[in-house]
């Protein structure tokens, strides 16, 4: 259900829509941010709205309302399916219940430029507008995801431990053996310091953001799965604009997702160095640990997409990790 502060820019964005003249040739989309406002996930998608409000006068102006204090982080979802707002920067993790099918995107071997050139993107495209998204662009790619804890392990092994959990890695790291539950990112610094939780799940990136650092001793490694960060339209307003319009933001698509590579390659040894130096000591678990670790990951993130999916998830596993 959406809240009542969600409903209000619903009915805003109704009043709005009905004094715009209908031969208007600019339309003005409303996006929200899952992440916190200037934050590592945040920033890309801010340049991204500045570089489109500038060149795309006339044509396309984005009003930015802000990240979760504008709609929760797991309300986004629904409030793209039901119109509320036009875009997000958000991840399918946080839209899974809207579309299950897109969280496959977490799993895939085959790289994104790829997918989007043998038509896998066009494919869960068709899913996911079925249920009113549509994924526009990639603002997050190349960075692995660590399991963080404030105990000890040596091995693959989280019995006994209570751990945070998105939706991504919500079977694997029950399989591990956590008691696991959902923290929207807000929310977790005061899990970690009240002790309701053991650890997290998150990216190698963002952890300093949200002063997490402050509450983890460790970082498990290796990294599992590669970080997915996109552009989420809603179908409804994909759909209603003109030619002209998705063609000048297409065209801004490519240059957002050309920012992708500057996570792996610049800021990733920089976290790497600073978490070190803030005192998180990194657990290497055994090579035939860290073995079965990673095949784990895959296996059941895969079973999740196919359970929730069972029509289509073989398929999105073929396409996307042959």
């Amino acid at each position: 259900m959406l809240t009542r502060r969600t409903l209000s820019l619903a009915l805003g964005a109704a009043l709005v829509a009905t004094t715009l003249p209908a031969t208007a040739q600019q339309v003005t989309l409303r996006a929200v941010n899952a992440f916190q406002e200037g934050t590592t996930y945040a920033r890309n998608f801010e340049r991204f709205v500045e570089k489109v409000n500038q060149e795309g006068k006339g044509l396309v102006q984005i009003n930015y309302l802000g990240g979760p204090k504008a709609i929760p982080t797991m309300e986004q979802g629904a409030a793209l399916r039901n119109g509320v707002v036009d875009l997000a920067n958000t991840t399918t993790s946080f839209i899974a219940s809207v579309s299950p099918e897109s969280l496959s995107v977490n799993y895939a071997s085959v790289p994104w430029a790829e997918m989007r050139r043998n038509g896998t993107v066009e494919f869960l495209n068709k899913l996911m507008m079925e249920k009113g998204l549509y994924y526009f662009a990639r603002t997050g790619d190349g960075v692995p995801y660590h399991i963080y804890l404030n105990k000890r392990i040596d091995k693959a092994d989280l019995t006994g431990l209570k751990i945070r959990i998105a939706p991504i890695y919500r079977e694997f790291f029950t399989r591990l053996g956590a008691s696991v539950m959902q923290v929207a990112p807000g929310e977790v610094y005061t899990a970690l310091d009240r002790g309701v939780v053991d650890g997290y799940g998150w990216p190698l990136l963002g952890i300093f953001d949200l002063g997490w650092h402050e509450k983890t001793k460790f970082r498990v490694d290796p990294g599992f799965y590669n970080i997915e960060l996109g552009v989420v339209f809603s179908a409804k307003s994909w759909n209603a604009l003109t030619p002209a319009q998705r063609g000048f933001l297409e065209k801004q698509a490519g240059w957002l997702e050309g920012l992708n590579a500057e996570m792996s390659t610049k800021a990733a040894p920089v976290e790497i160095k600073r978490q070190a130096d803030s005192g998180i000591e990194v657990i290497r678990l055994p090579e035939a640990e860290a073995k079965k670790f990673l095949q784990l990951s895959l296996d059941a993130g895969w079973a999740g997409v196919i359970a929730t999916s069972p029509q289509h998830g073989p398929k999105l596993r073929q396409l996307m990790a042959p």
